[in-house]
């Protein structure tokens, strides 16, 4: 399945969008002005990179050729952030949201993917608030031309629009989290005691190279140049992946500490994940068919302490990112993001028609799709 290779040329300004290298998308720069010093470090503006699906109509023309705006439905379109070692190439996603009439963007984070600068230390960021900024622009850039702005995450991304909702309530109407990491993998006592290590080291030394080694078993379940179906570049998305820094663990672990204490995200979450994860270091053809990232127990319990609208869904033979997965676990995936899409858009469109009438919906109220 071909999902397109990057190339070496030189985009137009930065405030414009062009053509992307992935088929059928456009892309644009965000120029990002609070990139704290990391040593080892020497570029001159750093960016983040938002692509969108080209459509034969964007929200806006629709909106304005659908004649009475009070009868139209609601502009939507959706936020897409990737994972860690990733940047966006999985166009069937995307497809997937505009067969349903919602536009969609996605979001290669500063360090990462069609981001990445020579130069830079590939993903690393010492908190990962610093992912707001570029977050907030690329929010802001959809949210000029739509009423309702869904946000996806995959893995780190799960992570990273988990932490931002709850930081910017009231902005993203849903979240769809593709195998969120949550927590980070071992027991409770290790982990504390991992946090403890990293902060010391973290505070002295944060861009020392962790001796984590990388199978290449997750590369080899999904790429075509291996055993699987999937055409994506890997000069963005490399196997072995990039390499893991103190610091940037020591952020995560940090976010994880924050979701273990409660965040109260107040729009409606589906956290998806696999029934089962397969964590062995001796290849297994198996593999294709689990979690071989992240501990999918862990992802679901931790799903719970997101907020008070969390809907949780276990997808059999599933793998990391389960929109990759084979059949049938990838129509699962759809299927399920295909009633939650439609359970909240009827909550929220029933709450408009209060709004438009001048009732206050009730507190608390939800309709949740199982």
């Amino acid at each position: 399945m071909t999902t397109g290779t990057a190339t070496a040329d030189t985009p137009p300004a930065e405030s414009d969008w062009h053509p992307d290298f992935l088929g059928g998308f456009s892309a644009r720069r965000l120029p990002l002005h609070d990139v704290p010093e990391v040593v080892g470090e020497s570029v001159d503006d750093p960016y983040a990179t938002v692509v969108r699906l080209d459509r034969d109509a964007p929200s806006q023309e629709r909106a304005e050729m659908s004649g009475d705006q009070a009868d139209r439905h609601p502009r939507e379109a959706v936020l897409y952030l990737h994972g860690w070692n990733d940047y966006f190439f999985q166009a069937h996603v995307a497809q997937w949201w505009a067969d349903r009439e919602v536009d969609f963007y996605a979001l290669d984070l500063r360090r990462c993917g069609r981001s990445l600068i020579d130069g830079q230390l590939p993903g690393y960021v010492n908190d990962l608030t610093e992912y707001y900024e570029e977050v907030d622009r690329a929010y802001e850039l959809v949210a000029q031309h739509h009423d309702r702005v869904w946000l996806m995450g995959h893995s780190t991304g799960g992570l990273v629009a988990s932490l931002w909702a709850h930081d910017r309530p009231g902005r993203a109407a849903a979240l769809v989290l593709n195998s969120p990491w949550l927590e980070f993998q071992g027991s409770a006592a290790g982990r504390a005691l991992g946090a403890t290590l990293l902060s010391g080291i973290g505070r002295r030394r944060p861009t020392t190279v962790l001796p984590m080694h990388d199978t290449g078993f997750y590369a080899r379940t999904i790429h075509s140049r291996y055993d699987g179906p999937w055409d994506y570049d890997l000069t963005l998305k490399p196997n072995p992946s990039q390499p893991i820094r103190v610091g940037w663990l020591r952020a995560a672990l940090r976010g994880h500490q924050r979701v273990a204490q409660g965040l109260d995200i107040q729009a409606p979450v589906l956290v998806m994940c696999s029934t089962r994860s397969d964590l062995r270091l001796r290849w297994s053809p198996q593999m294709a068919y689990a979690d071989i990232v992240l501990d999918v127990e862990q992802i679901a319990m931790r799903a719970h302490h997101l907020g008070r609208r969390v809907l949780i869904s276990r997808i059999e033979g599933g793998m990391h990112d389960l929109t990759l997965s084979k059949e049938p676990a990838r129509s699962e995936t759809f299927a399920t993001m295909a009633a939650f899409v439609a359970g909240v858009r009827e909550r929220l469109n029933h709450d408009d028609q209060l709004a438009t009438a001048g009732v206050a919906p009730v507190a608390g109220s939800e309709t949740m799709a199982q």
